[in-house]
């Protein structure tokens, strides 16, 4: 198996380092032969993106200014969560005043009423799952947090995949397993492209009540196994020791060891996060 490429760039707040960063593997071959790509933002709570908990609008600008490049319509997503409304997060962020610079629609899945189940054949807790059409027809870039999570140890680009759901009320995936479930859904609807916000990021008590730590670094990936494995590894994490990475690489839905970084060496901008 060819390994994985993840880049890695260390550089201040802003748009180059996304570029250079998604310049350092191949991103437009990983949505071709899409029209619609969705960008699933991490937006758990209002709070805004210089205290770690969610994703940074200038990551997802910058994104939407490259896919601007591309024949294809673009989306920002996200969903309720049991403690957050999603519009409400929207425009708190100020996630909803970029996207209307660019005529860029924020989505809130929940509201969504063309729905479709997917089996997940083999799963390790659920059988199937219910999401928007829309999901299952376009390419998706899970624009993560690069946070520590008091349940699975990190919550980087694989967890942000678990907001795809139009539940409300997630925490009933906690109780069967919520390292589980996430495997579950990256199964069937794994992210074409990974790009996760290290510009400030967020150790201790995560995914809300953690601290923020400036890292000034952004992770892409085509393989979501391999870019969270090396964001964990920055962070000091063993990915091994990660329940819902370790078995997606079981599952073959990526690379854990099999990685090339490019850009930044690990070594050189690793800090190892405190996790609680």
């Amino acid at each position: 198996m060819e390994p994985s490429k993840v880049g890695i760039i260390e550089g201040e707040r802003g748009f180059e380092p996304v570029f250079r960063a998604l310049d350092l593997i191949d991103y437009k071959s990983a949505l071709t032969g899409f029209s619609r790509v969705l960008i699933k933002v991490n937006f758990i709570t209002t709070m805004t993106w210089d205290t770690g908990a969610t994703t940074d609008p200038v990551v997802v600008e910058a994104l939407i200014q490259r896919l601007k490049q591309l024949p294809v319509e673009i989306f920002v997503v996200e969903s309720d969560a049991t403690m957050t409304d999603a519009d409400k997060a929207f425009e708190a962020t100020g996630m909803a005043e970029m996207c209307s610079r660019y005529g860029v629609k924020c989505l809130n899945l929940r509201h969504i009423e063309d729905k479709v189940k997917i089996k997940i054949v083999g799963g390790e807790v659920l059988k199937d799952i219910t999401v928007p059409q829309i999901v299952t027809q376009s390419a998706l870039i899970s624009a993560a947090k690069m946070k520590t999570h008091s349940s699975t140890k990190v919550t980087l680009g694989m967890k942000n995949m678990f907001g795809l759901l139009p539940d409300k009320f997630k925490f009933k995936y906690h109780a069967i397993g919520i390292s589980k479930v996430i495997v579950d859904i990256n199964s069937v609807l794994k992210p074409h492209l990974t790009v996760i916000d290290g510009f400030t990021a967020m150790e201790g008590k995560g995914p809300i009540d953690g601290v923020p730590v400036k890292m000034n670094l952004i992770f892409a990936g085509n393989d979501p196994v391999a870019t969270d494995a090396t964001c964990s590894r920055v962070m000091g994490i063993d990915p091994h020791e990660i329940s819902h990475i370790k078995s997606a690489a079981k599952k073959g839905l990526g690379n854990i060891d099999n990685i090339e970084v490019v850009g930044e060496q690990i070594e050189t901008v690793k800090r190892v996060f405190k996790r609680k």
